[in-house]
């Protein structure tokens, strides 16, 4: 079940950056954006959630594992009470041209942020599913 689904409208900022106030800036902007759905519900502070991210960039992307921490870190505290109630991850790149997509089987958010043709990160948290349906 989907707990919160948003769209970050930008390129994701790499956890290696060197600038610490662009990194605090990042994390209050995804947060931002994820508010905007969230509202003002509580934070989930028990359970094992799943967290998806899927990354359309255009080149020179930053290294995927960089880019996890930061957004999850941004939703700590707004929609989440400690990010070790996040027990899977998972995180896709994808170019937004040059690739195929079927926008049919796409969620309609992602779909959206591809038609946009910029870079962006969708983001999913969801409840996690048992380890046999990974495998």
């Amino acid at each position: 079940m989907t707990i919160l689904e948003f769209l970050i409208p930008r390129r994701p900022l790499s956890l290696q950056t060197r600038k610490r106030e662009s990194y605090q800036a990042w994390k209050r902007f995804v947060a931002g954006e994820a508010g905007k759905v969230w509202g003002d519900r509580p934070g989930i502070h028990s359970g094992d959630l799943h967290l998806t991210l899927i990354y359309l960039s255009r080149r020179n992307p930053p290294d995927l594992d960089n880019i996890i921490k930061p957004i999850q870190d941004a939703l700590v505290g707004l929609v989440i009470d400690d990010d070790r109630i996040v027990a899977d991850v998972e995180c896709h790149r994808r170019a937004i041209i040059g690739t195929f997509f079927e926008p049919a089987r796409l969620p309609p958010l992602l779909g959206r942020g591809l038609l946009g043709g910029a870079e962006c990160v969708y983001v999913r948290l969801s409840n996690t599913k048992p380890v046999e349906d990974f495998l």
